[in-house]
C-alpha cells in the first residue's frame, strides 16, 4: 500500500487490509505493509486523524510508523498497490526493470475507472478520513477474495 507520505491514504489500507486477511485466515501467507513514496515522514505515526476515523471502526493503526518505499519492496512484495496515479508514476519509476512485482491501484477491485485514486484527505476535515475509510473497506474485502483465489491457484 503506497500514498505520498505514508501518513493517512495507505496506512489505513494497510491497517484495514490486514484486518481482513486476519479475519479471512491469511496471516500467514499475506504479507501487509506500507509505504511512502516521499520521505516526508518517515519514522512518524499516521495522521492522528487517520488513526481516530480508523479506532472508530475498530482498525487500530497505532504500531505503524512511515517509511520510504525502496527498491527492495519490488523484490520483497508480489502486488503493490498504490493509492493514485502520482504514486503509481512514481512507483513504476523506482520499480527494477526485472522486478516481478504486480503494480496496481488500492481501488483497482472497485472498478471505478477512471477514478481509481483514493482521495487524499490530509488538507480536508473528518469526513474525508472516513470517506477514504469506506472505499478501503470495499476493496480490501475484494482483494482479499482475490488473494484467496490466488493462494488457492498457486497450492493446486
Amino acid at each position: 500500500m503506497v500514498c505520498m507520505g505514508n501518513i493517512c491514504r495507505s496506512p489505513t489500507a494497510e491497517g484495514v487490509l490486514r484486518a481482513h486477511v486476519q479475519q479471512a485466515g491469511l496471516a500467514g501467507q499475506v504479507t501487509v505493509d506500507s509505504a511512502g513514496t516521499h520521505a516526508y515522514h518517515i519514522g512518524e505515526a499516521p495522521d492522528p486523524r487517520s488513526c481516530k476515523a480508523a479506532l472508530r471502526r475498530g482498525y487500530d493503526l497505532s504500531a505503524q510508523r512511515a517509511r520510504q518505499v525502496s527498491v527492495a519492496d519490488f523484490q520483497r512484495f508480489d502486488l503493490i498497490l498504490a493509492a493514485d496515479r502520482a504514486n503509481m508514476a512514481a512507483l513504476r519509476a523506482l520499480c527494477p526493470p526485472e522486478s516481478r512485482a504486480r503494480l496496481d491501484f488500492i481501488l483497482a477491485p472497485l472498478g471505478q475507472q477512471p477514478a481509481l485514486e483514493v482521495p487524499d484527505p490530509y488538507y480536508g476535515g473528518a469526513g474525508g478520513f472516513d470517506r477514504v475509510l469506506d472505499l478501503i473497506e470495499q476493496a480490501s474485502v475484494l482483494w482479499v477474495e482475490q488473494l484467496r483465489q490466488t493462494l488457492r491457484a498457486a497450492a493446486d
